[in-house]
């Protein structure tokens, strides 16, 4: 197969989820032949995305959430203005998108949760089939348990997560346990997509606190805790704009652009973890063995974590309350069943992939009345096709 990715650009999740769902694809003799992403300004793609990309990568304006002033959230009423007001953008990206599949005439189309890349598909109906995949899939999942708070928000989450992937030949839920697939919903149900990296790196227990944080405002709860407590030593990653390659606050405090080597080697290494509840962070989490502190920023963060807290990966708080990770890290027991499941991860994924695209093409089945029928039949000859 002949492959196109389109991924959207927001945080790091979905762009390592395309990286190692390349390799499997490439691995099994099929070919990624351009990886479309979608960006916006708040947001810059790590450099270690195109370093580890084989394809050659295509940006385009997408919709995006605005951090809030505190630098902690998102700006709601900003981000809907944001992106009204951008709507010329977004349709040239869509036509962008249209052009590339023209010009490649891929065979299959897979989507990252990228919303313009499936109004593209539904606006033009290309004859490529599509395969989105995400964990946001699992939110439409009956079985799935959400978080008895923001109601409201979770609804227009799902309707969003509906959009984008709308009229799809397969969806793929990245789950954190086997669930059954619902095919009412047409969700089938897969791990989690886990760099190899993060599933062949040595793990031991240091004394250190590494972590992630999607914006930048979490590092002054960061700060203030260290304040009280200066001889523990954390190693904080970010994507803090013009900030340089390292942030050294004190010998036992620093704050570090991603680096995708330097984070795995930390998360590997380290005795907790904290987080602000991307998917993506906590699988890895899970797979290390490391226990978790989750401070969402949004909804959809929100109900990772709750789902993770439920999984016993780790604890939900709305800050970086650090002595409860602490306390949380004394009880915590590894799960298992994750790293089994995990494990099974490219057999399954690469397969429905496959599946979907033979699906797609399988020919056309034909029936025919026998002759002894055809003249009781007032319509003579006929074809059904399935």
């Amino acid at each position: 197969m002949k492959v196109i990715f389109i991924v959207q650009g927001e945080g790091r999740g979905h762009l390592t989820q395309a990286l190692t769902l390349e390799k499997m694809l490439r691995d099994k003799g099929h070919e990624v032949v351009e990886i479309l992403v979608g960006k916006s300004k708040a947001r810059e793609i790590p450099s270690f995305f195109y370093a580890k990309t084989q394809a050659p990568v295509v940006k385009f304006d997408s919709p995006n959430f605005l951090p809030s002033r505190s630098q902690t959230g998102v700006s709601v009423l900003g981000s809907t203005f944001y992106n009204l007001f951008r709507l010329p953008k977004y349709l040239r990206s869509i036509l962008l998108i249209r052009k590339h599949l023209k010009d490649i005439q891929p065979d299959m189309v897979i989507n990252f949760y990228e919303i313009l890349g499936n109004v593209c598909h539904q606006l033009f109906r290309p004859a490529i089939p599509e395969v989105c995949i995400g964990h946001q899939y699992m939110f439409l999942h009956p079985d799935f348990t959400f978080p008895q708070v923001h109601r409201h928000s979770q609804e227009w989450m799902k309707v969003f997560t509906e959009m984008t992937c709308m009229g799809a030949q397969k969806v793929l839920a990245l789950s954190l346990r086997k669930y059954h697939h619902a095919e009412k919903e047409g969700i089938t149900v897969v791990p989690p997509l886990l760099r190899n990296e993060i599933l062949s790196t040595p793990r031991h227990h240091g004394n250190y606190i590494t972590g992630y944080m999607l914006n930048p405002g979490f590092s002054k709860y960061v700060m203030q805790w260290h304040e009280k407590h200066p001889k523990v030593c954390l190693h904080f990653y970010w994507d803090k704009k013009d900030a340089p390659e390292v942030t050294q606050v004190d010998s036992t405090l620093s704050f570090h652009q991603i680096n995708d080597e330097a984070f795995i080697r930390d998360l590997a290494n380290c005795k907790a973890y904290a987080t602000t509840g991307g998917f993506e962070s906590v699988c890895e989490a899970m797979y290390m063995g490391k226990p978790v502190i989750m401070a969402p920023v949004h909804v959809e963060q929100e109900c990772n974590a709750f789902e993770a807290q439920q999984e016993g990966a780790g604890v939900m708080e709305p800050h970086f309350d650090l002595d409860r990770l602490l306390a949380f890290a004394q009880d915590y027991t590894e799960n298992v069943e994750f790293r089994i499941w995990e494990n099974q991860a490219e057999e399954i994924i690469v397969n429905a992939i496959e599946a979907a695209y033979d699906t797609y093409h399988a020919p056309t089945v034909t029936y025919s009345p026998s002759k002894l029928w055809q003249p009781l039949l007032p319509w003579g000859n006929f074809a059904l096709s399935q």
